[in-house]
């Protein structure tokens, strides 16, 4: 396997949707809560786009071994496509499970056993969201799933990464006792839920987007996703308030106490991501509407981060 192939079997371009809720996590950390851990931070980069890389292959594999269309399997699915052998993506795919896991039990030793609890829910999520009998990705909720795991847990987790100090959620277990306890702050959890949202929304738009482009394809694999059920026409309708929600859950946050008002950079994206709603709706169900959503979650995600940053100076200089 050349690192052509295996950088296409793992969709290295794809990993912006895992990479947003981590940098966004660690910005609002020192934001928020004026904590960082560099080291915890950067142990948890690498299992998360190592873990991000096998979910993606794991995605592939199926779609290769549950495909019905005999052209889907061998002209468009990278492992046919590229003739690599079925095992070796399986053993692959074997292998960045296991790194993973190593670095999830190292930094669960080091900063408390939730990020095990946390870090395992959402592996299994992302194992089960293309492997098994009837995979996630390929119900109704796919959108729900990828939103939370990826947006909610990975945010959660680089929190919990970086805040050492009066954590917003913490447990403490006592195997020689045999007691667990679980505390925390309600109205930080809540702010750390909140700050989440635009991360769940871009991403579960991106799930949509791609199911809305593929319906008819999804639906020849057998593949009976949202869209199936709901039509294109109310599939395009959710996909705009997704994205248009992402901007009250800024104002409603700054109202609330969550941001500062620099965070009111990021309406600067707005008339570009109307912009792109609008194309995005016009060229469906072309192959190249999906890239709207791609740019959305860019343009939106990218402005959260540089309102994050001018809340950080501005608390250094005020």
């Amino acid at each position: 396997m050349t690192i052509k192939v295996f950088l296409e079997i793992v969709e290295i371009r794809t990993k912006l949707a895992s990479l947003f809720p981590f940098f966004v996590g660690v910005l609002f950390s020192i934001a928020y809560f004026d904590q960082v851990s560099w080291v915890h931070t950067l142990l948890f980069f690498v299992g998360m786009v190592v873990f991000d890389m096998a979910t993606t292959a794991i995605n592939n594999y199926m779609d290769f071994h549950k495909a019905k269309s005999e052209a889907y399997k061998y002209e468009e699915n990278i492992i046919g496509v590229s003739g690599v052998s079925p095992l070796l993506v399986r053993n692959m795919i074997f292998g960045m499970i296991g790194f993973t896991a190593v670095i999830g039990l190292v930094l669960a030793i080091q900063t408390g056993w939730l990020l095990l609890f946390m870090g395992g829910v959402c592996c299994l999520i992302g194992i089960f969201y293309t492997f098994g009998p009837i995979p996630l990705s390929r119900m109704p909720l796919g959108e729900v799933f990828s939103g939370v795991t990826m947006g909610l847990g990975i945010f959660a987790m680089t929190v919990y990464l970086n805040v050492g100090q009066n954590p917003p959620f913490y447990l403490d277990i006592s195997f020689i006792k045999g007691t667990f306890a679980l505390t925390g702050n309600i109205w930080q959890t809540l702010a750390v839920v909140w700050a989440s949202l635009p991360m769940v929304l871009t991403i579960a738009n991106i799930m949509l987007a791609n199911n809305l482009r593929d319906l008819d394809t999804d639906i020849e694999n057998h593949r009976y996703t949202l869209v199936y059920y709901i039509g294109r026409k109310k599939g395009v309708l959710l996909f705009q308030l997704l994205q248009l929600f992402c901007y009250a859950v800024i104002l409603l946050g700054m109202l609330f106490g969550v941001y500062d008002w620099p965070i009111l950079l990021v309406l600067l994206s707005f008339p570009k991501i109307r912009k792109n709603l609008q194309q995005f709706k016009k060229e469906l169900p072309q192959p190249k509407s999906f890239r709207f959503s791609i740019n959305n979650l860019i343009l939106f995600n990218g402005s959260y981060l540089i309102g994050l940053l001018a809340m950080i100076i501005l608390n250094k200089f005020s």
